[in-house]
């Protein structure tokens, strides 16, 4: 149903304000501005916050690859202590191996 009008709010007639209609945009003064000041220090405040965001996200994202780095670290020195020890293990067999050729003989 197609009515011939000024149109609506949402979708005026035409996007053009000199030919809207007048009702459809109210002026600022016909609007009381509040005059809130905590509102607007809620409003620095919560916009203060919105700029700390990335930088909460990339301390946040640090942490994390911190955290990874070390467990990386723990699990190579880990490795690296199993390796140490079967050596260790192997040297011992060959020193008992001659030890016990030198006590033959």
């Amino acid at each position: 149903m197609n009515t011939i009008g000024t149109g609506t709010i949402d979708r005026p007639l035409t996007r053009d304000p000199q030919k809207q209609d007048l009702t459809m945009n109210p002026t600022f003064t016909d609007t009381p501005v509040p005059v809130n000041t905590d509102a607007i220090e809620s409003r620095q405040n919560r916009n203060h916050a919105m700029q700390l965001i990335p930088e909460a996200l990339a301390r946040a994202h640090m942490h994390e690859r911190l955290q990874e780095a070390e467990s990386e670290r723990r699990a190579h020195r880990l490795a690296a202590a199993r390796r140490m020890q079967r050596r260790a293990e192997r040297a011992s067999l060959r020193a008992r191996r001659a030890l016990a050729m030198a006590v033959m003989q």
